[in-house]
C-alpha cells in the first residue's frame, strides 16, 4: 500500500505540473501533504516537511545569493570587455563568429540562466550571421551547447539534484569538472567544424581579420549602472570565489553570501542602489528557492513516511540483479532526450529519488545517479526541450521554427551527453 500511494503522488504530482493545473511550488507542497493526511499522519506530517526543509536549507540559501551576485556582477558590466572583445576578434571569418558565439554563450550562462544566456549571446551575434547570410540554426546550435554542458554547483539541474538527493552540489560536481571540460572540448570542436562548414558553403573561408560588423549597443538604464572602472576588480572577486569553492572546499552558500556584500560595497555603496540591485534580481532567487524548500518538504514526506522506501523495493523487484550496477550509465545515456518528456522539477524532485533509492538496494550510490542524471537531464537536453521556456526564446530571437532548431541541433546534444559519459565511465566515476 505505501508503494502504491507514493507511486500514485509522483504521477500526481509530474501531471499537474507537465499539463500546468498547479504550480511547482504549489504541487510540491499540496500534493504529498495531501497523501501523508490520508494516509493517516496527520500532524506528524509537519515534522516530515521540517526535517526534509532542513536538508535542503543551505542549497536554497546557496542559490538565492548565487542569482544575486552574478546579477550585479552582470549590471556592473563585469562581462562587457570580454563580450566586445570577442565581437572584435571575429571579424567576417564564420569559423570564429561560431566559435565566438559559443564562448560568449558560455560566458554569459555562468550566472546558470539559459534564458539571460540566449538574451545576450543571440542579439549580439545575430547581425554578423544575417550580414554573411550564414545558417541561423547554427548560431542557435552554438549558443545551445555550451549552456548545456555547464552544470556549474548553481545552475537549475545541479540546485534540483542536490535538494533532492539531500547532497551537497560541491560533492556532485568536483568529480565531474574533467568531464565537463571534455564535454567543453568537444563543444568547441563542434562549433569549429560548424564554422568551417559554414565558410566553405559560403566561399568565405580566407576572410578573416576583417573589421567588426556591428557594434553593440547599451540603453540608458544599463548604462548607469555599469561601472567600467572595476572590472578587473570584480573578476578578481569571482575567481577568489571560485576559487574558494573548488579549490578550498567551502560552503558554497557562505561564500556566495560575502560575495554578495563585497559586490554591493565595490559597485552599489549607495544603500538606494543596494536596494534597488538586490529588488531587482530577488524575485527569480526567490521564486525558485520556494520550490527548493517545497522539494525538501515533498522528499521529507516521501521519505519520513516509508512511501520512498517501499517505492524502491517495488522498483528493486523490476530490475535484473546483473544489470544494477549499469544503471548511472544507462541514465546518463537516456538523459538528455528524457528531457523532451519531463520538466526539470518532475524528473529531479519525482522521478530521480525514487530511481535513486532503487539503485541504492544494489549498491550503486546516490552520488552516481545525481551525476549520471546531470550529464543530460535539462542540462544538455534543455536546449531542444518544448517543457522549459528559455528554447522557445531562442527560436524567437533566432526567427527559426522550433522544429528546425530542435532537428539541427538535437545530435549535437546527445553527442555531448554520450561523450561525458563515456569519459566518467574512463575516469571511474560510474560503471559501464
Amino acid at each position: 500500500m505505501p508503494a502504491l500511494l507514493g507511486f500514485l503522488t509522483v504521477v500526481a504530482l509530474m501531471a499537474v505540473i507537465a499539463r500546468r493545473i498547479m504550480t511547482p511550488l504549489s504541487a510540491l507542497i499540496a500534493i504529498p501533504v495531501a497523501t501523508a493526511l490520508l494516509s493517516g499522519f496527520g500532524s506528524r506530517t509537519a515534522a516530515f516537511m521540517l526535517h526534509g526543509i532542513q536538508g535542503v536549507a543551505g542549497v536554497a540559501g546557496m542559490f538565492i545569493f548565487a542569482i544575486l551576485f552574478f546579477g550585479i556582477m552582470t549590471d556592473a558590466g563585469m562581462l562587457d570587455p570580454i563580450i566586445d572583445g570577442i565581437l572584435r576578434a571575429v571579424g567576417n571569418d564564420p569559423i570564429r563568429i561560431v566559435m565566438g558565439t559559443s564562448l560568449l554563450a558560455l560566458l554569459v550562462h555562468l550566472d546558470g540562466s539559459g534564458a539571460v544566456t540566449f538574451l545576450a549571446t543571440v542579439p549580439a551575434m545575430l547581425p554578423l550571421y544575417e550580414r554573411l547570410g550564414m545558417d541561423k540554426r547554427v548560431l542557435a546550435c552554438a549558443a545551445s551547447l555550451p549552456a548545456g554542458v555547464n552544470f556549474l554547483p548553481w545552475t537549475g539541474p545541479m540546485i534540483r539534484a542536490s535538494a533532492s538527493l539531500h547532497i551537497p552540489a560541491a560533492a556532485i560536481f568536483q568529480p565531474l569538472i574533467p568531464v565537463q571540460l571534455v564535454g567543453l572540448a568537444f563543444v568547441f570542436g563542434v562549433a569549429w567544424w560548424l564554422g568551417r562548414r559554414e565558410a566553405r558553403r559560403l566561399h568565405l573561408s580566407g576572410q578573416t581579420g576583417q573589421p567588426l560588423l556591428v557594434a553593440r549597443e547599451v540603453d540608458e538604464g544599463t548604462r548607469i549602472l555599469r561601472r567600467p572602472g572595476r572590472v578587473g576588480l570584480n573578476l578578481a572577486l569571482t575567481l577568489l570565489l571560485f576559487a574558494g569553492m573548488i579549490g578550498a572546499k567551502l560552503e558554497p552558500v557562505a561564500v556566495f553570501m560575502v560575495g554578495v556584500v563585497i559586490a554591493l560595497q565595490i559597485n552599489y555603496p549607495d544603500l538606494r542602489m543596494q536596494r534597488e540591485r538586490i529588488d531587482a534580481h530577488g524575485q527569480s532567487a526567490l521564486m525558485m528557492a520556494g520550490i527548493i524548500l517545497g522539494a525538501g518538504a515533498f522528499t521529507g514526506i516521501m521519505k519520513e513516511s516509508g512511501m520512498l522506501e517501499a517505492m524502491a523495493k517495488a522498483a528493486v523487484a523490476l530490475v535484473p540483479a546483473g544489470a544494477a550496477h549499469h544503471l548511472p550509465f544507462l541514465l546518463s545515456i537516456v538523459a538528455m532526450p528524457l528531457s523532451v518528456l519531463f520538466d526539470p522539477d518532475s524528473f529531479y524532485f519525482g522521478a530521480l529519488p525514487v530511481l535513486t533509492h532503487a539503485a541504492e538496494k544494489f549498491g550503486v550510490q546516490p552520488l552516481q545517479m545525481a551525476q549520471a542524471a546531470l550529464l543530460g537531464l535539462h542540462t544538455t537536453g534543455f536546449p531542444v526541450s518544448p517543457l522549459t521556456p528559455a528554447p522557445f526564446l531562442l527560436v524567437g530571437l533566432t526567427g527559426l521554427e522550433f522544429r528546425d532548431h530542435q532537428k539541427f541541433t538535437f545530435p549535437f546534444l546527445l553527442a555531448a551527453s554520450i561523450v561525458m559519459a563515456l569519459v566518467s565511465v574512463a575516469l571511474g566515476i560510474f560503471a559501464l
